[in-house]
């Protein structure tokens, strides 16, 4: 993955420099200080309601993300139409123009016209943010209710029934291991800037910018364990995972910039296993039954391995670029991949000579993909303004664009496939999205 020139002078990334930083991330609303008329200049409270979006006010023509169009000197289609023409989709490897039309009729062509969720609320109460801009796994829901997401230095946890939300981790201080066992890797740590986390059911684990890893009982006070897991100052920790094994424990996996990838125990966070690949590993996925992994990093194959030995059964061979998401099907038997090629590859994992179908972003890179835990739909985001549903059961031909402006920090399906979120990092209008799943009962969210 591209590194940062200067670790040493490094600040955290939040949501109001990150499109500074990086030349190639244009600011979604650069142009709108230069294009209000003076009299419009608002200030907005962010601890008053008003910031929030429900879904009578969308249907009653309010924004959904709350921006006042209406006070700018152009529309939302327009402004929609200059960003479609400037975005600059961050490659590391420059494909030529024959390859780039090849690949792009290669790809599905899908009908965009449905909803499979509908907009519920969209909260600026708390908002995502981004530490380095190729890593987006920042969001987690582990109910309809409950969603887990980064800002700044802290994991925040927000209720969407009470809507709320609460700090349930602060990393800017030092911070602790409450187990100490013998001959642990256990360490305190300091100052984490988180660059990737993963929950599952009550348990979290987050990894640093600096090679960290940190996990987390949500119902226990304190953190059970954290360390860095390489000395190498540039082996940031590009992606972590949560799984059981075939015999029901439950395991994490953690992939660094190092090309190393380590395997803990989640009772004792004694370290298992670690495997060794020729590139930097950007990002990993333990399949639905424990005994493979996809791994992904700075390389245009992806690789399927062993979990047991990390010995390599399948290379995936299609994409242009570096890679840096995967999801499972939960029958274990289709692997969707994302790359900066702006494509998202499915393979049958019985039939690894090549892809099934290729699916295509609109203006950037793949950078997180999820699928609903009955397998029915597939979410795939781009690194701003687009994500993308699409039912499986169509074979992947039907499919929902979810059209919004800001950096996509992470998407979260809930366990119960009913509600969809969206964590949008934006200076200005950051955010939490909720979609629900459509079940044509419009009239019940009047109610709340």
């Amino acid at each position: 993955m591209a590194r940062f020139e200067n670790h040493d002078d490094f600040e955290y990334l939040n949501d109001d420099d990150i499109h500074d930083i990086n030349d190639f991330v244009d600011n979604p609303f650069e142009e709108f200080g230069n294009n209000r008329d003076s009299d419009d200049q608002i200030d907005f409270n962010m601890n008053e309601q008003k910031t929030d979006t429900t879904a009578y006010e969308a249907r009653n023509g309010k924004d959904i993300q709350g921006i006042p169009w209406e006070r700018f000197n152009f529309s939302r289609d327009k402004y929609r139409q200059n960003r479609l023409k400037q975005y600059k989709n961050f490659q590391n490897l420059s494909p030529t123009d024959a390859t780039s039309r090849q690949l792009h009729k290669e790809c599905k062509q899908v009908d965009n016209g449905n909803t499979f969720y509908d907009f519920q609320f969209n909260t600026r109460l708390v908002k995502s943010t981004v530490v380095h801009f190729q890593l987006r796994n920042l969001l987690w829901a582990t109910s309809k209710h409950d969603v887990y997401l980064l800002q700044n230095f802290s994991i925040m946890h927000w209720s969407s029934l009470l809507r709320r939300g609460k700090e349930v981790l602060n990393v800017a201080g030092p911070i602790a291991p409450t187990m100490k066992e013998p001959g642990s890797l256990a360490q305190s740590l300091s100052r984490v800037q988180i660059s990737t986390m993963a929950v599952k059911d009550n348990f979290m684990v987050a990894g640093g910018f600096h090679g960290e890893l940190v996990c987390k009982h949500l119902n226990h006070s304190g953190v059970e364990f954290c360390t860095k897991i390489t000395s190498d100052d540039t082996a940031i920790t590009n992606s972590v995972d949560i799984y059981r094994s075939p015999n029901g424990l439950i395991r994490v996996m953690a992939a660094n910039n190092d090309a190393q990838v380590r395997i803990f125990d989640a009772e004792t966070f004694a370290k298992l296993n670690q495997f060794s690949f020729s590139w930097s590993v950007n990002n990993i996925s333990v399949s639905p039954d424990g005994k493979q992994f996809a791994v992904l990093g700075d390389n245009t194959d992806c690789v399927i391995a062993d979990v047991q030995n990390g010995k390599t059964i399948g290379n995936l061979k299609g994409h242009l670029d570096y890679s840096f998401s995967s999801a499972w099907h939960p029958d274990g038997r289709i692997l969707a991949t994302g790359n900066q090629d702006k494509t998202c590859r499915l393979w049958d994992v019985r039939n690894l000579s090549q892809s099934l179908d290729v699916l295509e972003g609109k203006i950037g890179a793949i950078r997180a993909i999820k699928f609903t835990s009955d397998g029915r739909f597939m979410a795939m985001a781009e690194p701003a303004d687009f994500v993308h549903l699409y039912d499986t059961n169509s074979g992947y031909n039907k499919a929902q664009e979810i059209d919004l402006f800001g950096e996509i920090a992470g998407i979260s399906f809930s366990p119960d496939t009913e509600a969809l979120f969206v964590g949008v990092a934006d200076r200005t209008y950051g955010s939490l999205m909720e979609y629900n799943r459509q079940h044509c009962n419009h009239y019940l969210d009047s109610i709340f």
